[in-house]
Order: structure tokens, then sequence, then C-alpha cells
């Protein structure tokens, strides 16, 4: 999928580029630069997501999966960086219009960039319901982006040249920068939320707790801690048992609690610490929870 990405970018640069040099239009010049950082920023994908799905070593206990963020981190800064020297030269041409050269050619680019681009998201979306992948969906945000620039390029250009309003062009040039602002703010918020541990979503957790305790012998969790790490999910609990069963009895509870939160989460991470059901002490250190007295069956149950 990285490598389609890749491809797709390659291709509009060079045809976007081809179709600027004849028609000078500002529009057409925001979406080539799009397509560029674009460019830049599927090969850093291509490489983030293959570093981020290596598996852990002595080094990195925890794996690589942050790379994917790292990459989307990047991708956000070139997105601003774009968007500033797409605003300016559109200001610029917004003071000083110009008329646009080989408009149909013009045009015909940007419907084939509307139909790649388009192809390239589905496949994405596709991908992205089967995998979680941050660097991915960043990469998707960029290209839907594309999609509304390059229909805002087509409006400009048609305008400028077919109802003579030259400061149509420079304006969609305008609207796309402010496009890239917003999208570019989105990938850096999922991005940075990620490097800085955010929890899984209520939906993912609530999910990961049901599963836990299906098994009537867990009679509780608390201190459930999730994060997300590219592909994989790193999953921390303690769960309460009888205080009078064997260690033994307690580590194949445990055991076949992880197993079914692997069967729903295969790439997840999991560590669950027993504790005596009523007979705990707060511990954990400053991330430790105080435990909840005893309940009746049910209550302990919805915990």
């Amino acid at each position: 999928m990285t490598l389609l990405s890749v491809g797709c970018a390659a291709i509009l640069i060079v045809i976007k580029g081809a179709a600027w040099a004849a028609s000078g239009s500002v529009a057409l010049l925001a979406s080539l630069a799009d397509s560029g950082l674009d460019l830049l920023a599927s090969l850093a994908t291509f490489v983030a997501v293959r570093y981020a799905a290596s598996p852990p070593n002595h080094q990195y206990r925890f794996g690589h999966g942050k790379a994917e963020a790292f990459a989307s981190l990047l991708q956000a800064g070139l997105v601003f960086a774009s968007a500033a020297l797409i605003g300016q030269e559109a200001i610029r041409r917004l003071l000083n219009p110009q008329p646009i050269m080989a408009e149909g050619w013009a045009l015909a680019v940007m419907g084939i960039s509307l139909l790649l681009t388009g192809a390239l998201v589905m496949a994405q979306t596709r991908m992205l319901r089967r995998a979680s992948s941050v660097a991915v969906a960043g990469d998707r945000a960029h290209y839907a982006a594309d999609i509304a620039s390059n229909i805002a390029a087509v409006v400009g250009i048609a305008a400028a040249a077919f109802l003579n309003l030259q400061w149509m062009d420079a304006a969609a040039g305008l609207m796309v920068s402010a496009w890239l602002v917003w999208g570019a703010v989105a990938v850096f918020r999922e991005s940075s939320g990620q490097l800085l541990d955010h929890e899984l979503s209520d939906a993912a957790r609530e999910d990961i707790r049901r599963l836990t305790v299906q098994d009537p012998r867990i009679l509780g969790v608390h201190q459930l801690r999730t994060r997300a790490s590219g592909p994989f999910v790193h999953v921390q609990m303690h769960a309460e048992l009888d205080p009078d069963i064997s260690l033994e009895a307690a580590h194949a509870i445990l055991v076949a609690a992880e197993q079914r939160v692997l069967n729903a989460y295969p790439a997840a991470d999991i560590i669950i610490h027993p504790d005596p059901h009523g007979r705990a002490e707060r511990h954990g250190g400053a991330f430790g929870e105080e435990p909840e007295p005893a309940r009746t069956d049910g209550q302990e149950r919805s915990r």
C-alpha cells in the first residue's frame, strides 16, 4: 500500500509539473507543491511502516512502533511548510492577477489527478479497516485533502480561463493552503497523541475489560492502562482473583485471559498482574490505584 502511494505521488508530480509549466496557474502550482510533499511523506511512510513492524530486540523491547508517529509528524511539518509557500504565492497573485495559459491541458491534468487520488484513498481506506496504522492514516489524510484541493484548483482554473476571473485562480490556491493547514493539524494531533501514550478509545478499553472478565474466576479488573505504538497495542491491568487459589491456578487463569484479548488484538503486548480479591493494598507507585472493597458478584464483574 505504501509503495502504491509513492508511485501515485510520483506520477502526479510529473503531469502536474508539465501542466503548471504550460499554464502558469497558481492553483495548479499549489496542487503540484502538495503532490511533491506527498511524495516525501509517502517515502517516509514507506520506510516507517516497515521499520515499525520489525520485531522487538534487546535495545527496543517495546518494539519500533512509534516510528510511524514520527513519520506522521514529518508529514504534518511538510504540509505546514507547503501551506505557507502556497499561501504566499496566492496572496501575491491576488494582488497582481495573471492570465491562465493552456487551460484545457491544465484541467485535463487535474481530472486525471482526481481519479488517481480517489482510487488511492479508497484503497487506503480498505487497508485501514483491516489494520490500524497512524502513518498510513496520515498519508490518507494528505491524499483526501488532495481531492478537495484538486476540486478547488479545477474551479479556480476554469473561472480564470473561461470567465476571465483571474483572481479565482489565486483564491483557489489560498483555499488549498487553508485546507492543508487544517489537515496537518489533524495529523499532528493524532501522531502526538500516540507519542504521548494516549489511551485507546473508550470502546476498545471496554472491549478489553469485557474479554478479560469473561472467566467468572476473574472477580474484577482495575488499573487498566493501554497505549498504541504503531501497529502494536500495549495493555496492562490488575485482575482480582480468589486469594486462596494456587499460583499455578492463577497463572492458568491469566494466560487464558491474555489469549482471549490476543484473539481480538493479535498485535497486543499484554501484562496482567494478579491481586488477591479483597486483600490487596495499594501498590504500583505513582500509577497505583486503591483496590475497591469487596462487592457482590454482579457488581464486581462490571467494574
